[in-house]
């Protein structure tokens, strides 16, 4: 009768598994979602809810962290073993590697201890297959007492009869025994494994090895990392060029044609310019600035990711966030931060210690996200690579390759100078994963990086680009003396001493809302003056007009790099550390490092007469 009750509400499963086994793939392949996957560890650090397609029947899945152990010793593992303890799902499906199935056994014997109704989910049987491993699906369920599926996800295959044993599952009665004792399992897991696994010798397996061990050599993988990154930029900023130009042609008309026609209409005058020279001309700037640099690295950085190679970068960088006083996840955060710094915040969940997590969520914001690119992009194309003509593609790619290399100098000190201050401590030991390499899935990256974080961060820049292009035309065009001159001539003596300007600062603060918008800002202050132009040799014109040298450009890509996290990331860390002191130090600390950095090179230049 119970399952009469469970069916009529549908039933409720539980997704749970080690890191990177294909968890998410394969609650994207049911329930139709498009919950962010990636190819290395730590990608899902909450948990989501999504329905089954109506052909597999009512039934609601629950896509929980990626966790080792049902023995806590990670928020993740937390999350996981209390949902399975709640007995809130009608069946768990414990979702293996067929590739390291011995690894994942541990996890799946622990979880029969606490439910019976468990299916065993072998996912990703056509990668195994190519490294010479068969997994017998059959001998295994034999020997566990419960349903096996082969699955390959990223292909939908298997699927179907996954659905089904998850249905047996669901009726079986329930007979677990208890939590187990993670620890003494390995050998039985070991003993399962061997009897149910089969491998082949093959050669690719030792190219694999040996492809590794050059990729996270302390010499060659650091050169290779830099050498990626390099590539990385060459690519965006040469791509970037020629579409940011013809963009900026064709919408730079716009706000003018819509002035025009509001004319006629009873929005004209002050309003129009509000809306027209406003928020449309900012709106057109951000769109022409930002989307090209984007629609490139976004790809490219995708790749990185599912080649694997992304995860091997931050395996590189464990023994620097080691020897810090942070730990080696920190590397992965990190990593994250490149695409959006508040996820970069919410991926410190992976790292177990307290005290760690801290440092990487407090330091996330000096790696710089996705929104400050396209401005530095412009700043050295504009005022560093200007006149190199075929050479200057490669020269903007090693200046914004030393800038990341700043940025992570930058990290290393402020972790170190956190954890022997506020944050003393010794660092943790933990378990980074190393994700098989993959053949990257052409329509995914175009579907994730295109869609999912190129029209994402646009959308959100420009629903705050809009407003704030309003409010700044309001602020500069209003009573005699108006409001945003009188806060740029406040500001102008620290912006002078920083090497820049009064509205370079007025800039950064009212750009709080989103990074995307400092530069659309400054150009909007400047248009005060009446020289406001938007996009490439004209945006470059309007800066030299007010004072813009080497120099200026110089200070004012340190302070893109260094400065107060967006809203969105303080946002984000006050949620995270449940802090408004923490949350305080997260705005303070990047800020600092910029405007010293700043002083430093504006006394520099002072010094030397230049």
């Amino acid at each position: 009768m119970g399952m009469t009750g469970r069916e009529r509400g549908g039933l409720r499963v539980a997704l749970i598994g080690n890191p990177n086994v294909g968890k998410s793939t394969l609650f994207n392949a049911l329930t139709g979602l498009r919950r962010h996957t990636g190819n290395w560890t730590g990608k899902t650090v909450d948990g989501a809810e999504g329905r089954v397609r109506a052909a597999h029947g009512r039934m609601t899945l629950v896509d929980l962290p990626g966790c080792y152990s049902l023995a806590p010793t990670s928020p993740e593992e937390e999350v996981t073993r209390g949902f399975l303890m709640s007995g809130a799902a009608d069946c768990a499906v414990v979702v293996c590697d067929a590739s390291c199935l011995e690894r994942n056994l541990n996890l799946v014997l622990q979880t029969l201890h606490v439910t019976a109704r468990t299916v065993v989910c072998v996912n990703l049987v056509d990668e195994a297959a190519k490294r010479g491993i068969a997994v017998d699906t059959k001998k295994l369920a034999s020997i566990l007492g419960v349903d096996v599926v082969a699955t390959n996800a990223a292909r939908k295959q298997g699927l179907a009869e996954l659905v089904r044993a998850i249905r047996r599952a669901a009726l079986r009665e329930e007979t677990a025994k208890g939590e187990a004792e993670a620890a003494p399992l390995w050998d039985e897991a070991e003993r399962i494994a061997a009897a149910a696994v089969q491998r082949d010798g093959d050669a690719r397996s030792a190219r694999r090895l040996k492809l590794d061990r050059v990729l996270t050599g302390r010499f060659t993988g650091t050169l290779i990392m830099l050498a990626l990154l390099a590539l990385v930029f060459f690519l965006t900023m040469e791509g970037a060029n020629y579409p940011s130009r013809l963009l900026s042609k064709l919408l730079s008309p716009v706000p003018g044609l819509v002035r025009r026609l509001l004319e006629k209409t009873p929005l004209k005058g002050a309003a129009a310019g509000a809306l027209c020279d406003g928020g449309l001309a900012t709106l057109v700037t951000v769109i022409s600035v930002m989307l090209p640099p984007m629609a490139i690295f976004f790809p490219l950085f995708t790749l990185l990711e599912d080649l694997g190679l992304l995860p091997r970068i931050a395996f590189d960088l464990d023994r620097s966030f080691s020897r810090c006083g942070g730990c080696g996840k920190q590397a992965l955060t990190a990593c994250m931060g490149f695409g959006c710094n508040a996820a970069g915040v919410v991926g410190c969940r992976i790292i177990e210690s307290p005290r760690e997590r801290l440092i990487a969520i407090l330091t996330n914001s000096l790696t710089p996200c996705n929104g400050r690119f396209p401005t530095l992009t412009a700043l050295i194309a504009m005022f560093f690579t200007a006149g190199l003509g075929a050479l200057g593609g490669a020269a903007g790619a090693l200046i914004l390759t030393a800038a990341i290399l700043l940025s992570l100098g930058a990290t290393f000190l402020a972790s170190k100078l956190l954890s022997v201050t506020l944050l003393k401590g010794k660092p943790s030991s933990f378990v980074l994963e190393l994700p098989p390499f993959r053949t990257p899935r052409v329509g995914q990256i175009i579907v994730r990086s295109l869609l999912d974080r190129t029209l994402f961060v646009l959308g959100r820049a420009a629903v705050a680009a809009f407003p704030a292009g309003v409010i700044i035309w309001l602020l500069a065009n209003c009573g005699s003396e108006p409001p945003i001159s009188a806060c740029a001539a406040f500001l102008d003596p620290a912006g002078r001493a920083m090497g820049l300007d009064g509205a370079a600062l007025a800039a950064f603060i009212l750009g709080l809302p989103a990074n995307e918008l400092v530069m659309p800002l400054l150009l909007m202050i400047y248009r005060g003056a009446g020289t406001f132009a938007a996009g490439g040799e004209l945006m470059h014109e309007t800066l030299v007009l007010h004072g813009w040298t080497v120099k200026t450009a110089l200070c004012m890509t340190l302070l893109m790099l260094f400065h107060s996290p967006c809203l969105t990331t303080l946002l984000t860390v006050r949620r995270e550390t449940k802090s408004p002191a923490w949350t305080l130090a997260a705005f303070l600390l990047p800020s600092a490092i910029g405007a010293a950095a700043c002083l430093a090179v504006n006394g520099a230049f002072a010094i030397f007469g230049r």
